[in-house]
């Protein structure tokens, strides 16, 4: 009993940890950060559900905006034997965490090569590598529709043909933003929806309501198709918003 209530001590004091880590960053920086906290349990679960269904073969598959590494905690289990895990992160801070959470993960014993942490943004990732998931940890309604129109160009081409692109978007923003900020930050806002539906509409495969989170999430997954003519220069370019 003295066991466990002390590793379930651990556990919540490095929740504790992580959720004033992101106030702090999100603080100096929202753009590197992404995120106003780390996701819960059932986010994870849900945002990595991609690399469950494909297992037991090996996978290449890249984390983007890992944060706090609330999500990598969860995928590295998960991972096959003889895959590869690549994680974009560009905050330094959470770059170093994540790079000391590797390095001791005990189911990376002995095989610590097979995860790479990169500094930097996804869209600038200098990789000939192509994923079979790519797991986003990008809140893109941070963004400008311009940045966010390349992070999904950069996550179609990272990804085999077939591969899924999972990521999450927090419930009730664009009512918060219309209700609260500016008429600019709302039709900012407003067009990032317009091109994730866009996506959305051509790529989608799934979409799951998260309402264990904190904020709940909408989690989406989109595949590349399998003719490799249907991405690149013909992504959608636009539509009507959810």
């Amino acid at each position: 009993m003295t066991n466990w209530t002390t590793s379930h001590d651990r556990v919540l004091a490095q929740r504790h940890a992580e959720g004033w880590m992101f106030l702090i960053e999100a603080g100096r920086d929202l753009r590197t950060t992404g995120a106003i906290a780390p996701s819960g349990r059932a986010l994870s679960r849900a945002l990595t559900e991609p690399v469950r269904v494909q297992a037991p073969r090996p996978l290449a598959v890249l984390e983007a905006g890992a944060g706090t590494g609330a999500v990598t905690r969860t995928l590295i289990p998960q991972l096959p034997r003889g895959s590869r895990l690549d994680i974009a992160e560009a905050n330094p801070r959470f770059a170093a965490q994540l790079r000391g959470l590797v390095a001791v993960h005990p189911n990376l014993v002995g095989r610590t090569a097979q995860v790479n942490v990169h500094q930097t943004y996804v869209e600038e990732l200098d990789t000939t590598e192509r994923y079979d998931v790519i797991v986003s940890g990008l809140p893109l309604t941070n963004f400008t529709p311009v940045q966010v129109e390349r992070i999904m160009a950069r996550y179609m081409d990272l990804l085999h043909p077939g591969g899924i692109l999972t990521y999450f978007a927090y419930l009730g923003t664009r009512r918060a933003r219309a209700l609260t900020a500016s008429r600019a930050e709302a039709r900012r806002h407003t067009a990032v929806d317009e091109v994730m539906a866009a996506y959305q509409r051509r790529y989608a495969t799934g979409r799951w309501t998260v309402w264990a989170n904190l904020p709940p999430a909408g989690v989406w997954h989109l595949q590349r198709p399998h003719a490799a003519a249907s991405h690149g220069s013909q992504h959608a370019s636009g539509g009507a918003s959810r």
